[in-house]
């Protein structure tokens, strides 16, 4: 990590850039700010830049923690920031008006573009100044160090920490703004006849459990699906079993191996790539599916060509008890799943239009340490474009068990969790949210015996949200309640952490 460079004895007016954290480089606003730099010697110009080269002729620092990053906010005369929400919200909780560049997907600053979209809408109701050109951010730059009172958020009268409080809720309102009706879209009328249903392919992961792969094969192939089906078994990092290949004519098996990188993420990845049909669907090793699961996802991806993936509710399976996980709603949006992980949307549910992922949204992170939560990941990614669909009924039979390939894992869990905070700063602008999965990343760190952080982060999680209640489950753990005892009473109801 590098060193902050002395902000406080330098007189010169200061001018805050923050790139973030994320691993996609900036270098255009990188040059934009070196460019300003060089050309006005008479002003300190501070740059975070995160993973991004380092600046020639501003000053750099790749990192700097939360309270550092306020207090340099509040010092600074013109704050510049990234199109992240987090980044903004902070800077306009510290007074001011921020110069907000948005990453751009297609020069390879982002996967999407969220960010575009996002410091476009704030621009619009003049939260932000966004700045989408050298020229654009250097006259802005020049005007708000010569008027500063243009750029600072006056408070009048208001207790500060309302209007803190009052600027967040601004932001979140626009986070949460939803694109489509806000109306409950009712699903299309099931039982259309078609002349042909379209071809369906269908990945399943696997690693070292032969015997849950057949019954998983076996309900496949038993769908009362009049179209094609041909399913993918992608072995990950062991031998294929390519006595699995062959199947009927409308229900071919192929066996593949994982050509991407190990682990779950690199295993669908290969699948998706391999597949051949306009619509994929996953199921894991360990799951079986319902006669009538894909069938009545068709008959909706069919209705709604505008419909890039549908869910189903599931039913667990946990020893000898059983319990429904059924979501009433009918569309869920980005919003919604950044408030709640909604477990009932289970990767084995999903049926998704291919093109969405390969030239839309991006394939299955293979970045997630451990590819641990990399469905979730994709659903957020997926619902940024569209609503997700779900039909509220179960449409897979989903086994909790001890072989599970993250059960005990908790190192890797807590670090993959740490990585999707970094990755989506909008859980910041929403307590509920990230009060879960900060409870999440508690109860991981207890479960490994890491009592300190366990400690730490449950506080993060109950200053966020006191009603988590997983911020009490993770310090009933730190304080010697054996994890697995809390996790066996949550599977038998259904739940998890």
């Amino acid at each position: 990590m590098s060193e902050l460079p002395a902000v406080e004895a330098d007189a010169r007016p200061l001018v805050l850039v923050t790139i973030g954290t994320d691993h996609h480089p900036f270098t255009r606003l990188l040059d934009w700010v070196d460019d300003y730099a060089e050309r006005r010697p008479g002003i300190q110009v501070l740059v975070q830049h995160g993973a991004s080269r380092a600046p020639v002729h501003a000053e750099g620092v790749d990192f700097v923690d939360r309270q550092r990053l306020d207090e340099l906010m509040a010092r600074a005369t013109v704050v510049v920031t990234h199109g992240g929400p987090a980044t903004i919200t902070e800077a306009r909780r510290q007074g001011r008006l921020p110069l907000a560049v948005a990453r751009d997907p297609e020069l390879g600053e982002h996967v999407d573009d969220h960010q575009l979209r996002f410091v476009s809408r704030l621009d619009d109701a003049g939260l932000v100044r966004s700045c989408g050109s050298s020229q654009q951010l250097c006259t802005t730059l020049d005007k708000a160090l010569a008027q500063p009172g243009d750029f600072r958020l006056e408070d009048d009268a208001e207790d500060r920490s309302g209007a803190a409080a009052r600027r967040a809720g601004e932001l979140i309102d626009l986070l949460s703004a939803v694109r489509w009706p806000s109306e409950p879209r009712p699903l299309p009328r099931s039982g259309q006849a078609w002349a042909k249903w379209p071809d369906v392919t269908v990945v399943v992961p696997t690693k070292d459990r032969p015997e849950l792969l057949r019954a998983t094969l076996r309900a496949i192939a038993a769908q009362d699906y009049q179209g094609t089906i041909i399913t993918l078994v992608v072995y990950d990092h062991v031998a294929p079993d390519h006595s699995l290949a062959g199947g009927s004519g409308d229900r071919p098996i192929l066996v593949l191996s994982n050509t991407m990188r190990q682990g779950l993420a690199g295993a669908r990845n290969t699948g998706v790539l391999a597949a051949e049909t306009d619509l994929v669907a996953f199921c894991d090793d360990d799951d079986t599916w319902l006669p009538h699961k894909l069938r009545t996802q068709v008959e909706v991806l069919r209705a709604e060509p505008d419909t890039e993936i549908v869910c189903s509710g599931i039913r667990v399976a946990y020893g000898d008890h059983e319990s429904e996980r059924i979501l009433r709603r009918t569309s869920i949006t980005f919003a919604d799943l950044l408030r709640s992980r909604l477990t009932e949307l289970h990767p084995s549910t999903f049926l998704i239009r291919r093109d969405a992922m390969v030239h839309g949204c991006g394939l299955v992170s293979e970045d997630i340490p451990g590819s641990y939560g990399e469905d979730y990941e994709l659903l957020l990614r997926l619902a940024r474009r569209a609503p997700v669909r779900n039909i509220p009924e179960a449409g897979v039979r989903v086994l909790w068990h001890p072989r599970s390939h993250f059960t005990g894992r908790w190192e890797m869990i807590s670090t993959a969790l740490r990585w999707l905070l970094a990755e989506y700063p909008e859980f910041r602008l929403d307590p509920r949210g990230y009060a879960r999965v900060c409870g999440q990343i508690a109860f991981a760190e207890a479960a490994a015996g890491q009592r300190d952080a366990a400690l730490s982060w449950s506080l993060d999680t109950l200053r966020a949200r006191p009603a988590e209640a997983r911020g009490y489950l993770a310090l009933a753990v730190a304080c010697g309640v054996p994890a697995t005892t809390v996790l066996r009473m949550l599977h038998k109801r259904g739940k998890g952490v």
